[in-house]
């Protein structure tokens, strides 16, 4: 499936939010992710479908100095 991912086309097999951060080697508990402009719960994406052409922001939270 195509989706547009932090403002790129990029085609993923994942059909759930959950399942693709996953699918992007991301660790669950360091992302935050916006789904066609609403900002999500971690705890709402197992629920949420994804479809082609949505469109994703997936940050990666860093700690450092």
């Amino acid at each position: 499936m195509k989706l547009v991912l932090n403002g790129k086309d990029r085609e993923v097999n994942a059909t759930r939010v959950e399942t693709l951060v996953a699918e992007l080697g991301l660790p669950l508990a360091a992302a935050l992710v916006e789904h066609n402009g609403t900002a999500l719960l971690r705890s709402e994406w197992a629920g949420r479908n994804l479809q082609e052409g949505d469109r994703l922001e997936i940050i990666r939270m860093v700690a450092g100095g």
